[in-house]
């Protein structure tokens, strides 16, 4: 049997384990290995290979170490539970690199200082120094061993997978579970964790199901890793977007229309300052804006694919006897829209923008500030092109996503994302699409990772990932391709020879969403927004009264070329003014005195400056200007 490692390959017998291999090649990889990716599957060290393959080993070091630390973590979580209140009910777990969650049924509320109690027992448990053990039972074996143990939820799961003649267990000390792995030779590998929440969900995310109780928690493999993950909590607190947005007055929420975000007049003037950047990008590449009702009819969503891929997601109204629902996403309206005239081949590309208001039902419990909402405004847009056009609009959508981003500062990553279980079309439009998309990437030199199964129901995709001052990943700016909906609309152009043919669809969003944008945005610079997108540009502080006159004019001065701002006419002591213009927030503030009356100047104090510069007041406006229009990020 052949394997390759990173490109070297080796001879094997077959059934050997991942563990043995590990050793093969160094004993110090042996001993800091933690499992493997063969063929690009995660696999643990117990698990034995019977064909040529390709291995990573993955090192206690490795970046892909930690869904090994949380999946292993989360059942020693479960483990836990089960030894403190032999009454629970194992139901589902999930684990990424961010972290873990694993789900109960119980006969109690679990409370917050509870939580320092399973902690306890899992150290408890992980210094008991038990192996990591896995054994697979038939279908039939696998029911009585879960009723034996009284595990109802497992056994429905079980029941779920009816296909399988087999499944696998875990097993440490007394705890046998459920799953497959990848899990971690040993416990001893995780040196730190926290649980960091618990809450309510409904099993299977249906609210018609048993109410659960998922507890929340995160591992790491060194004492210093953790605590760089305490500080990085403790920033993210600092940063969170809804207390910056109470305390600047950006947006509100009312139980009146949960999960839908009030945007006050300070919110709105940064949407609008978003809105106004993302219409100049699309004006440079000829983009022709466009709006479509909120609320159309069912055949509409039931002929787009929506209904059958989508509906669990949307809102319904009945007018006149006729149902309709709120959009979801605009694109229906676009297709209409393109419909509504006859195009011949010279006419494409036609790209069609809206910033669209869209409504997605989401469960309370996932709701989070402007990052989780039900109702948003998308940056969305839509290209009707030949497939000849293919490539090089994908690539001018590319290089605007990349100014917007670079615009805010933001770095990020790509993933292509492939044909999902329930979609729309053929394996052959399919297949077109995504080689198109993958060859773009290439000819770009754009490094990406591959999505197996994550398209959108009409097509593969493109997403964006940007990386905030706090290094999480956010997805945004996706690009779709879809051979799908033209099909489904009967759209069409004619071409040179006068035929009929149909026009394929770039889906573009680069925000995604201007409400999470802004949320993102808010914890990305921690509410001290560059000049050009502060609600307020320039906050004017006089020494005292007399020098209100002053402040006034220089005020009016301003906003005659357009800036926002404000002036203190508080009476109140001159620095309980500073400390206050400083908790505001506002890019720049002026301090206003004799001097400066005099000499018609003003003292500049960016934000978060200790020193003041002296400045004629013509010079400021120069230089705050020139910051404005170039969008600067200082």
């Amino acid at each position: 049997m052949e394997i390759r490692f990173n490109g070297e390959k080796k001879e094997f017998k077959k059934g050997v384990s991942v563990g043995d291999m590990a050793y093969s090649l160094s004993n110090r990889l042996g001993n800091i290995a933690i499992g493997a990716k063969v063929d690009g599957k995660a696999v643990s060290l117990s698990e034995r290979i019977y064909d040529d393959s390709e291995i990573e080993i993955i090192p206690i070091d490795s970046r892909d170490r930690f869904p090994f630390l949380n999946h292993t973590a989360a059942h020693l979580l479960a483990q836990a539970v089960k030894r403190l209140y032999g009454k629970a009910i194992l139901g589902c777990d999930s684990y990424d690199e961010k972290g873990f969650f694993y789900e109960f049924q119980l006969p109690h509320t679990i409370r917050e200082e509870e939580l320092c109690s399973i902690q306890d027992e899992i150290l408890k448990i992980i210094n008991e120094k038990h192996e990591v053990e896995r054994f697979e039972l038939s279908n039939e074996e696998a029911k009585a061993l879960l009723a034996e143990k009284g595990e109802s939820l497992k056994l429905e799961v079980l029941n779920d997978s009816a296909g399988n003649h087999s499944f696998w267990f875990y097993k440490h000390g007394e705890f046998i579970d459920l799953c497959s792995g990848p899990h971690l030779s040993s416990a001893q590998f995780i040196k730190a964790f926290k649980l960091t929440a618990v809450s309510g969900s409904y099993w299977k995310g249906e609210k018609e199901n048993h109410i659960m109780q998922r507890i929340s928690g995160v591992a790491f493999s060194s004492e210093k890793e953790f605590q760089h993950h305490l500080k990085k909590m403790e920033e993210l607190k600092k940063r969170d977007h809804r207390k910056i947005g109470k305390e600047m007055e950006l947006f509100m929420f009312s139980e009146e229309a949960p999960g839908m975000p009030f945007f006050l007049p300070n919110g709105q003037i940064m949407k609008n300052e978003l809105q106004r950047f993302l219409r100049e990008v699309q004006a440079e590449a000829d983009y022709c804006e466009v709006q479509t009702p909120y609320m159309m009819n069912e055949r509409l969503w039931r002929q787009s694919g929506h209904w059958d891929h989508y509906h669990e997601n949307m809102y319904f109204s009945e007018v006149d006897e006729t149902k309709f629902a709120l959009k979801p996403m605009n694109c229906p309206g676009h297709m209409m829209i393109f419909k509504n005239q006859h195009h011949s081949y010279r006419d494409l590309p036609i790209r069609l923008a809206e910033f669209g208001q869209v409504h997605r039902h989401e469960y309370s419990g996932a709701l989070n500030g402007l990052l989780r909402v039900r109702t948003f405004c998308q940056d969305d847009a839509h290209l009707f092109i030949r497939p000849d056009q293919i490539k090089a609009e994908i690539m001018s959508v590319i290089h605007h996503i990349d100014k917007v981003y670079r615009t805010f500062g933001f770095d990020y990553s790509v993933e292509l994302s492939t044909k999902p279980d329930k979609a729309m079309g053929s394996d052959k439009l399919w297949e077109n699409a995504e080689h198109a998309l993958k060859q773009v990437l290439e000819d770009l030199g754009i490094s990406f990772h591959l999505n197996e199964g994550d398209g959108a129901f009409y097509g593969p995709k493109i997403d964006f990932h940007i990386k905030d001052a706090i290094e999480r990943s956010h997805q945004c700016a996706t690009i779709q391709l879809d051979f799908q909906m033209p099909e489904k609309f009967d759209l069409s152009y004619i071409d040179e020879n006068n035929e009929k043919q149909r026009p394929v669809v770039i889906h573009r969003a680069i925000s995604g969403s201007l409400d999470r944008f802004l949320g993102i945005l808010i914890e990305h610079f921690a509410g001290v927004f560059p000049v050009w997108l502060a609600p307020v540009q320039v906050a004017i502080v006089p020494v005292s009264d007399v020098h209100l006159e002053y402040g006034e004019r220089i005020k009016n001065e301003l906003k005659k070329i357009g800036i926002r701002v404000s002036l203190d006419r508080k009476n109140e002591k001159f620095n309980l003014k500073i400390r206050q213009a400083q908790k505001s927030k506002v890019p720049f503030m002026l301090v206003v005195g004799d001097k400066e009356v005099d000499n018609h100047e003003v003292s500049v104090r960016r934000h978060g400056a200790k020193q003041s510069e002296k400045m004629e007041f013509e010079q400021f406006k120069e230089v705050l200007l020139e910051k404005i229009v170039k969008r600067e990020l200082g």
